[in-house]
């Protein structure tokens, strides 16, 4: 039975890398360039992980030595079953973590492929929110805020995608409580919580954001 050890954002890196170690091939034909292109492309791979085993290593090293296209879409299919899904959540987890939202829409669960998910996100257009829901350490951080189009492309912070963004701005808590005294953190972010769990390929700045919005 397979071990699963890939998660989402690592097997966007390997499709990444595959994506353009197969552009070289098309349009390089410098054997030096190559080998040192393929070099590279499994050394950014491996470097997603934070351990992996001899047998681990030797699997994702094999993308070195494939040359055409569908030898390449062949190799990522057989990398699905090694991957880690996101842990499974319930309706009533996600509801406990946004407790003053009496009326919570939630997507529909069963609906979502949790492979290729690093985080759960959804907008909800009748209040003009975002919802982001992310496992950390044994347990899941809920962090809802208000969009705000901008109008404007940029760099995603999640995904860092180019994409059209908009301002996501979480109320926090405040250094010193007080009725009057607000404090929110803000960050922008492309929308589409689909196409940004698709690409996303690192998760630091995702956990930073996290954990420092919901303090």
């Amino acid at each position: 039975m397979s071990t699963p050890f890939i998660r989402n954002h690592q097997f966007n890196v390997i499709k990444k890398q595959s994506d353009f170690l197969l552009k070289t091939l098309r349009t390089i034909a410098d054997r030096k360039v190559l080998e040192t292109v393929r070099y590279r492309a499994v050394t950014s791979a491996l470097e997603a992980f934070p351990s992996l085993t001899e047998d681990q290593k030797r699997m994702l090293g094999e993308m070195s030595t494939i040359e055409k296209a569908e030898d390449f879409q062949r190799y990522l299919n057989a990398l699905e079953p090694y991957l880690e899904p996101y842990p499974t959540i319930t309706l009533k987890q996600i509801q406990k973590l946004f407790p003053k939202n009496k009326k919570l829409k939630v997507p529909d669960l069963q609906s979502i492929d949790f492979r290729y998910i690093t985080y759960l996100g959804w907008v909800d257009i009748a209040t003009n929110k975002l919802y982001i829901v992310y496992p950390f350490e044994g347990r899941f951080i809920g962090i809802e805020g208000r969009i705000t189009p901008t109008n404007k492309k940029g760099y995603c912070l999640l995904c860092n995608r180019h994409q059209e963004l908009a301002l996501f701005s979480v109320k926090t808590k405040p250094a010193v409580a007080a009725p009057d005294n607000l404090s929110f953190i803000g960050q922008y972010v492309c929308l589409d919580s689909q196409a940004c769990n698709h690409s996303i390929t690192d998760t630091g700045a995702l956990e930073k954001f996290i954990l420092s919005a919901s303090k």
